[in-house]
């Protein structure tokens, strides 16, 4: 009877601890998080995703801000309209203007703020953000938020991460920047581009000519042997 008893006492702790692991697994990679939507390459351009999960169940959230990374400001910042929320874009004069495309550009966008509508507990929302020129000259941009919910609570995702050590407990979003794309420097001319389109449909014009002219040779060939059959038949009858 002892032995069944601790049994049955050993299963239940193993089980309350496993749930409290998978409980505490789940809060923790529920992060303000950005994701690219295909690639983020250095010195392109890119459609990023800030997916916000609502971690509290008697709370909603009910605003986010993302704050863009001084250290690179980025030249161009356009948000992509999410339904139910509002956006505000907010400008500041940089330190070192930056040359893009020619021309000096002495403000950049710092701050995102989206507000008005509602992450229900147990959902996410996705904010997306077009962003560029990338930098070249790092392999990530860290944006530090903050998640705002009705009950005036505020969570700071501002810690950055650290190469080698754990991630600490409010992660900033970082997006991880990979090599430059072909566009960039490895592209064909478009010369040669041009030359290649051509060479199919001249091959394809080669092609249809001398079938043509196969064709027409074996009409006249076919004419002429009716002729000849006709005047063949013309003189037996003389």
């Amino acid at each position: 009877m002892n032995a069944a008893r601790s049994r049955t006492r050993t299963a239940l702790v193993g089980s309350v601890a496993a749930g409290s692991v998978l409980l505490l697994s789940g809060t923790a990679f529920a992060h303000v998080t950005v994701q690219p939507e295909g690639a983020a390459a250095k010195g392109g351009y890119a459609v990023v995703d800030f997916k916000v999960p609502n971690e509290r169940d008697n709370a909603k959230t009910v605003k986010v801000e993302v704050n863009l990374p001084a250290d690179h400001p980025l030249a161009s910042v356009m948000p992509q309209p999410v339904p139910g929320w509002n956006v505000e874009v907010t400008k500041s004069k940089l330190d070192k203007p930056l040359t893009v495309h020619g021309k000096q550009i002495n403000e950049a966008v710092t701050k995102v703020t989206w507000s008005g509508g509602t992450i229900e507990a147990g959902q996410f929302q996705k904010f997306p953000l077009s962003i560029g020129s990338l930098p070249s000259d790092t392999d990530q941009l860290v944006f530090k938020a903050l998640q705002t919910y009705d009950n005036n609570e505020v969570v700071r995702w501002i810690q950055e991460p650290q190469q080698g050590a754990a991630e600490p407990a409010n992660p900033a979003p970082t997006l991880k920047l990979s090599a430059a794309a072909a566009g960039h420097g490895g592209a064909a001319p478009a010369a040669d581009k041009d030359a290649a389109a051509a060479k199919p449909e001249a091959s394809s014009s080669d092609t249809d000519t001398t079938a043509r002219v196969l064709g027409a040779v074996g009409i006249a060939v076919g004419v002429a042997g009716v002729a000849f059959g006709v005047f063949a038949g013309r003189r037996r009858s003389a």
